[in-house]
């Protein structure tokens, strides 16, 4: 994928420095949030001609984890533009630093989990806001997909699904790709599609091996979707262009 910068997998600084994001986060999601919201929304269903599918799989109250597949920064936006309730986002830790970013992702109740580390604090916030009846999204790549394709699960997605044994809502975003276009003035259409919720029975101690093995059960659903939305976008634009045959 063009103009992408390296990923930073280690993040250096100290895990403390990172507990002001957690403890603000369990308070819940402030007023950015709502600006961020109000400025974001029309921008987003205009350039991109948003549409989503399912939305009744997401529940309008109590605890639930989103698990969409990851490609652009505009991917929160995606998932969330037609859902009415506040998401909490699960970040990387490297997104924690620019002053007034990191002002706005704090108080809007996003919280890190720090790459290249055992970070169990992230999971212990999750599990939090999941007892409050929040709405958590948590990309289940772990990160971004730099390969213009779906890339594999992450175990931190079983984990989650596995300790708290709240509904995971696979989530397929579509078109998000192509979002840096928007320099050359390209807007590609963004399909969101979320899944039937999965639950799976509480383990308290899973081994890597099985969080993996939910992670992928989860991932395997949103494959499914994804590449269900891609054969659906194939046949629009085919049935746009004329038959040359018949010309």
């Amino acid at each position: 994928m063009p103009d992408m910068k390296p990923q930073k997998y280690l993040d250096e600084r100290p895990a403390e420095y990172f507990d002001q994001f957690h403890d603000s986060a369990r308070k819940g999601a402030g007023w950015t949030y709502t600006l961020a919201r109000f400025v974001i929304t029309l921008p987003t269903i205009a350039l991109y001609r948003v549409t989503v599918r399912g939305r009744k799989n997401v529940p309008r109250r109590g605890a639930a984890v989103l698990a969409p597949n990851h490609f652009s920064q505009a991917d929160h936006f995606f998932v969330g533009v037609y859902l009415l309730r506040k998401i909490r986002f699960m970040a990387k830790s490297q997104v924690f630093g620019p002053p007034v970013l990191t002002y706005i992702l704090k108080v809007g109740g996003v919280f890190p989990v720090r790459r290249g580390h055992r970070d169990d604090k992230a999971f212990e916030t999750a599990y939090e806001l999941i007892d409050q009846g929040e709405l958590l999204l948590v990309y289940a790549e772990g990160g971004r997909s730099r390969s213009g394709e779906l890339g594999t699960a992450k175990p931190g997605i079983g984990r989650i699904a596995l300790e708290s044994g709240a509904p995971i809502i696979p989530t397929a975003i579509y078109g998000s790709v192509g979002v840096r276009g928007w320099k050359r003035l390209q807007f590609p259409r963004v399909t969101v599609e979320y899944g039937e919720p999965l639950t799976f029975p509480v383990e308290a101690d899973p081994s890597r091996e099985r969080q993996q093995e939910v992670a992928d059960e989860i991932f395997a659903r949103v494959r499914e979707m994804y590449e269900g939305i891609a054969t659906r976008s194939g046949e629009r634009a085919e049935s746009r262009t004329p038959d040359r045959a018949q010309a």
